[in-house]
This record gives structure tokens, C-alpha cells and sequence, in this order.
């Protein structure tokens, strides 16, 4: 019987494009979370635990080091800006000067700036944060830590994205909300950028495999016809491999099977098809990619711990 894709009765926002980065960024949401700025002098050090986010910092005055469990102190230089995964981390004017925690200096409503002596050493931070298992899907495909030199692009516009961020938090002005959700996505964005021009071919997960032409081109069918009843043969044949060589090397790069990868991302754009579509479950479930009320809903649970219903 020939496959009728779905029209997306679901008219809405989401584009089922073949960019599966751009797919990415615009299914999971991420949000900017609150904006922060350290100023320092002399002799200093601020522990904070891991958390589930995405953390970005702007080095924009004077020098600091970055310190994360089980891994030698990487030394920053102003103009550099550095990513942090979901790990605790220190930041201190030298190695092996005694934290303080940090996290109290910020804990109060308002308190976004904390000073320490001085104003030599100046940080602006922001970050990114995903809800359930959308943030597992890009925690896990990005480094714990990433260092962008101020000599990459992506330094530079990291930078000025944070610096617009921090105006729009400050100035409060109409359409504040819009914007920031949108500078989230481009410092997202440019830390990918950054992380696949730093690691190039030893690039892994995913976000590395969108590189690969074959299975780069197998994530793009994926996403781009998300609604198609793939199967490990038929992609491996789009992308003229055989079965066996298609379903290893896919595995191998992407760190998952391929329909397991396909599942996965089928199961995050029906969550964000519940939250913001007034369609049915059963159209939902025909969207991505599945005939089956009943076999969406078992998929559904299996991945969320409950059956597909509105948030």
C-alpha cells in the first residue's frame, strides 16, 4: 500500500525539515536560564555542583581557571568563553586555592551579580536548560566541558549573545521573552559549532554523525520524513550501504541503533506535538510515523513512564 505522508493537519510551528540540527534545536525547547556575573580580585574560588544544564561563560575581563572533577585546571584568557556540561566545576583566580560555594552569592531573587574584591577578573554566565529527557538527548551528545578560544567566531558570537541576553534581562522591554528564547537557541547553536569544528572526525554522538556523509544523510531522512515506516534496510539503502555495514556504522557513530535513534526522536517531537497542538493523539501518532494508536502509546510510555497525554 503506498505510504500517504501526513499533511501535518497539525499546522503549527514545527518544520519537518531536513536540517536535524535545526530540528533538534526547535523540538527540545531549551530555555535561557538566568543570567549571571561574577567580578573578582586578588585570590578567589566558587564551587558549583552539577546541574542538568547547559552553562555558558564569557570571560570578559582579566584571567581565571576552570577546574572539574578528575581533570587537570584548564587556565581561561579574556575573550575566551567555555561551556559547561552537566559536571561541578570551580572557577578561581589559581589552582589550589580552597572554594568557597558559590551557589549562595546567587541564591536570592535579584542577586545576579557577585562581587569578590575587586573587579579585575569580570565573567558573564548564562545557560540553556531542557525539560526530561529532551536535556538527556543534547547533554549527552555535547563534551562536559568545552573551551571556545577568542579566536573562534563562535567566541565572538557567544560573547555578544550573552551581553544581548544580559541587556534583555536588565531592561525588561516588551517581546523580552521572545527574544531570549531565541538567543538561547544561537548560543546552542554556536557551542555545537564550536564543538564539531574543535574535535572534527573524533566528533561523536549525533551531533559528530551529522558529519559523516552516509549516516549524516540517514539522519537527515530520518528527520525529514519522520513519518515514513523506515526500516534498517531501506535507509541503508538510500544512503548505498549494505544492512549489516549500515547498522554497525551508524551505532558506532551516532551511539545508538538506528531505529532506536529513530524511536527516540519520534517519542521527543510527539511530546512536543501534545504540548502545542489542539490534534488528537491518534493524528499525533500518525504524524510520527505511526499507524497504531495503541503501538504509539506503548512507545510513548516506554520512553516517558506514562502514556501520551497533555501536559
Amino acid at each position: 500500500m503506498h505510504h500517504v505522508r501526513s499533511a501535518m493537519v497539525l499546522s503549527r510551528s514545527y518544520n519537518v525539515a531536513a536540517d536535524p540540527l535545526s530540528d533538534v534545536v526547535t523540538v527540545l525547547g531549551g530555555r535561557s536560564v538566568r543570567l549571571t556575573r561574577l567580578e573578582a580580585s586578588g585570590d578567589w574560588a566558587l564551587g558549583f555542583p552539577a546541574q542538568a544544564r547547559l552553562k555558558f561563560v564569557a570571560l570578559l575581563r582579566g584571567g581565571c581557571c576552570i577546574l572539574l572533577p578528575d581533570h587537570p585546571p584548564r587556565r581561561m584568557a579574556e575573550g575566551d568563553v567555555f561551556l559547561i556540561g552537566h559536571t561541578a566545576y570551580t572557577v578561581a583566580s589559581e589552582p589550589g586555592i580552597e572554594p568557597i560555594d558559590g551557589t549562595p552569592l546567587y541564591r536570592e531573587p535579584g542577586h545576579d551579580v557577585a562581587r569578590l574584591n575587586g573587579d579585575d577578573t569580570v565573567l558573564l554566565g548564562g545557560g540553556i536548560a531542557f525539560t526530561g529527557i529532551g536535556g538527556g538527548f543534547m547533554l549527552d551528545a555535547l563534551p562536559v566541558f568545552l573551551r571556545i578560544g577568542r579566536a573562534s567566531p563562535s567566541a565572538t558570537a557567544v560573547s555578544r549573545t550573552l551581553e544581548l541576553l544580559d541587556a534583555e534581562t536588565v531592561d525588561g522591554r516588551p517581546g523580552s521573552s521572545v527574544v531570549t528564547m531565541r538567543l538561547a537557541d544561537v548560543l546552542l547553536v554556536e557551542a555545537i559549532r564550536a564543538y564539531v569544528a574543535d574535535q572534527g572526525e573524533s566528533c561523536v554522538g549525533w551531533i559528530g554523525a551529522l558529519g559523516d556523509r552516509q549516516i549524516g544523510e540517514a539522519l537527515r531522512l530520518m528527520h525529514g520524513e519522520i513519518d515514513r515506516p523506515w526500516t534498517v534496510a531501506s535507509l541503508a539503502a538510500r544512503v548505498g550501504m549494505s544492512r549489516s555495514a549500515f547498522s554497525s556504522r551508524f551505532s558506532s557513530r551516532v551511539g545508538r541503533p538506528p531505529l532506536d535513534y529513530l524511536t527516540h526522536w519520534r517519542m521527543l517531537v510527539a511530546r512536543r506535538l501534545l504540548s502545542e497542538e489542539r490534534a488528537d493523539v491518534a493524528s499525533i501518532a500518525s504524524a510520527v510515523g505511526y499507524t497504531s494508536q495503541s503501538a504509539f502509546g506503548h512507545a510513548y510510555k516506554r520512553t516517558f513512564g506514562h502514556s501520551p497525554r497533555r501536559p
